[in-house]
């Protein structure tokens, strides 16, 4: 049985629904940021700082699974050559006020998926609605993984080379506070968002536009852009480009799967 709340209401109802919802979404993110502001030793010394140190998890990692497969210190990293600087009067307030934001999204993020699952729910049946919980708790483990992922693996991959790229020992990288907070910020967001895919695919399904045989049609297609995309999220080299595509492959897979079980419950209600 189907709502009949989304009937009742008009246009301009929708819209202050949403505007609602939005302001809710706004005030949520705010208020975590304003923790993560209050938190600046712990935010930029210990996280964004972190893939800086030459003993970070993911290079000690590295270096670890380097001696294990006999290949010595070839990954093991003993120095990052390079220096972060703020060269504008607002450079470091810039900064400071945009990971907070970011960093109250990043902690909001149930409840911003809890306000978007909030207007779109009147809309559905009472079976769908059911599944509330368990559409919010999927999406903010898929997101945090996605996150982590950023963080551990795509960020420290783009920082150890482009931190130790050079086209000439007479220069030195001294890269601006700005440029490596956004390489970490589109890092963690991009990432974050990407393993958000099996829940769009879930609702794309849901509304036609997608289907597994679409999917398995133009599964080439898509290997070329989770490759072209991996080039652009990662350092230009092979060995990071398939470490970040790999998942995103699982997660296409995934998603397909997911088309699969969404049409045959659909089926399975019209009989």
């Amino acid at each position: 049985m189907k709502t009949t709340k989304v009937d009742e209401m008009s246009f301009l109802d929708h819209l202050e629904d949403l505007r609602w919802h939005l302001i809710r979404s706004v005030f949520a993110i705010l208020i975590a940021g304003s923790v993560a502001f209050l938190a600046k030793d712990f935010i930029f010394d210990k996280i964004l700082f972190g893939p800086k140190n030459t003993n970070f998890f993911t290079y000690d990692m590295l270096c670890s699974l380097s001696n294990m497969l006999g290949l010595d210190d070839s990954f093991c990293i003993s120095e990052m050559p390079f220096r972060i600087q703020s060269r504008t009067m607002s450079g470091q307030f810039s900064a400071h006020i945009w990971m907070s934001i970011t960093a109250g999204f990043i902690i909001s993020f149930p409840y911003v998926i809890y306000q978007f699952w909030s207007f779109i729910s009147p809309g559905l049946y009472d079976k769908e609605k059911n599944n509330a919980k368990g559409f919010i708790f999927i999406s903010s483990v898929l997101f945090f993984i996605g996150v982590l992922f950023g963080y551990y693996i795509v960020t420290p991959l783009s920082i150890n080379f482009l931190g130790s790229y050079s086209v000439s020992n007479e220069i030195f990288n001294d890269f601006d506070l700005d440029s490596y907070v956004g390489l970490i910020r589109a890092s963690v967001l991009a990432s974050g968002l990407i393993f958000e895919l099996p829940i769009i695919i879930y609702f794309l399904t849901k509304i036609g536009l997608v289907t597994p045989e679409i999917m398995k049609k133009y599964r080439k297609f898509a290997l070329v852009f989770v490759l072209v995309l991996s080039a652009i999220i990662t350092p230009p080299d092979v060995a990071s480009q398939i470490i970040v595509a790999i998942p995103i492959i699982i997660l296409y897979q995934i998603s397909i799967y997911i088309s699969k079980f969404v049409l045959r419950k659909e089926e399975k209600n019209k009989i």
